[in-house]
């Protein structure tokens, strides 16, 4: 399960990437809190448009995001992302401790940080195999996710008391000294030791290739309209557990508790994909179909203690689908492809956000969050039916091929035999 941990490298990429997850979990559930209930009058519109504002950039961005991912070294990309997105937090910060933080202000971070995050994600994600090797890319993928949403479980309860003690402009401070943390990471990697790939993209003719790549790909083509699917409306949570928060009548370290409660399945289903050699299909179709279940448990549930056990069965079944999405995508790309698949994936998965999450903070404010979560059901059975007709026409034409070798190898022996 923790092959990926014995490579000197890789060990030093997840223990800098924790400790900085932690900062970002953190700094997420400060800034969801902070719109809803400090800068707004309980809003959750508000909230879905910063959501809007932040994940926009991954898809306006992409073309120009996976060109610089294949071109640069992606350790010198990782460099001067996470030194932006420290500075960032550093600012931000520094205008709620003063009190001068307003709603439009959090709005401008928002785009900044998912402009730079464009950049971030897919030089970051096709980073792993350059640290591990294709072998492990499957089980190092599903220890990032696992170090991701083990930091969930203890950045957003410590932000949530934080804020609840002392305010959440200490919460983006705390945040800005943890990219450190990733910095001393990458520069203490044994640059003799990465496997980088080739260089593959140089111009514009460079970006058109990768989606044509990814067009001629229908397996890849598959996975992406699932994850865009699943992300445009079933993957915002910061807006369904704030405004639930509010509902039952709880209070800024509840919501931070809340958070950290998914990631106990988001771990767990973490952990279970890093046991496989290699991503299953079977997962990631089934991760959507029970996601759609625990949804439609999530929006119904009569108190917070349930709530918080939905959660945790969303968390589980949501990672499935996340992690063997994720691994089946970049063990199916050629090497020297893989950064502008990544970050054609991360905008696909993540870009749907600008459209979705206004609409789904929109339905919260005018019919309820338990309505707000019954979207997210919805879009995960759709996402569901589309991978399932999929699969099930594959595996009916991959029988129909091998029943026609089968039959023409019969055939060629009986010739053989005749003439023998």
């Amino acid at each position: 399960m923790f092959r990926s941990l014995r490579i000197f490298n890789y060990r030093t990429w997840f223990v800098g990437a924790l400790i900085s997850n932690v900062g970002a979990w953190m700094q997420a559930t400060a800034l969801s809190w902070i719109t809803l209930t400090q800068l707004t009058d309980q809003d959750a519109t508000a909230v879905g448009v910063t959501m809007a504002l932040q994940f926009g950039p991954q898809l306006l961005l992409v073309p120009l995001s996976g060109l610089v991912a294949d071109r640069f070294p992606k350790r010198n990309v990782l460099v001067v992302t996470q030194s932006t997105l420290g500075i960032l937090s550093l600012a931000l910060g520094a205008l709620a401790v003063t009190g001068a933080l307003q709603l439009w202000m959090v709005w401008v971070f928002a785009a900044l940080f998912g402009s730079t995050q464009a950049f971030d994600n897919p030089a970051r994600q096709s980073f792993v195999s350059e640290i591990v090797g294709t072998e492990q890319i499957s089980n190092a993928v599903a220890l990032n996710s696992a170090s991701f949403h083990g930091a969930r479980l203890v950045g957003p309860a410590v932000a949530g008391l934080a804020i609840a003690l002392i305010g959440a402009g200490p919460v983006f401070l705390v945040n800005a000294l943890t990219f450190a943390a990733m910095l001393i990471a990458l520069a203490r990697l044994r640059r003799d030791e990465l496997q980088p790939a080739p260089r593959g993209a140089r111009g514009l003719g460079d970006i058109v290739q990768g989606m044509r790549y990814v067009g001629r790909r229908h397996d890849i083509v598959i996975v992406m309209v699932m994850a865009f699917t699943l992300g445009t409306f079933g993957l915002n949570f910061p807006i369904f557990i704030s405004t639930m928060t509010v509902q039952f009548g709880a209070n800024a370290d509840t919501f931070g508790l809340l958070s950290s409660s998914m990631a106990i399945g988001s771990v767990s289903g973490a952990l279970l994909a890093a046991r496989s050699e290699r991503p299953r299909w079977t997962l990631v179709i089934g991760g959507l179909g029970a996601f759609a279940v625990a949804c439609a448990i999530l929006a119904w549930v009569p108190n917070l203690w349930l709530f918080a056990v939905g959660l945790a069965l969303a968390g589980f079944t949501a990672q499935l689908f996340m992690t063997n999405a994720n691994s089946t995508v970049q063990l199916s790309t050629a090497p020297e492809m893989r950064g502008r698949v990544m970050a054609l994936y991360s905008a696909v998965f993540l870009g749907g956000t600008p459209i979705g999450a206004p609409i789904v903070g929109w339905v919260a404010d005018e019919f309820g969050p338990s309505w707000a979560i019954m979207v997210a059901c919805f879009t995960a059975l759709v996402a569901f039916l589309i991978g399932a007709a999929w699969w099930t026409r594959q595996r009916r034409a991959d029988r129909m091929t091998r029943t026609g070798t089968l039959r023409l190898a019969t055939v060629t022996e009986e010739l053989h035999t005749t003439k023998a």
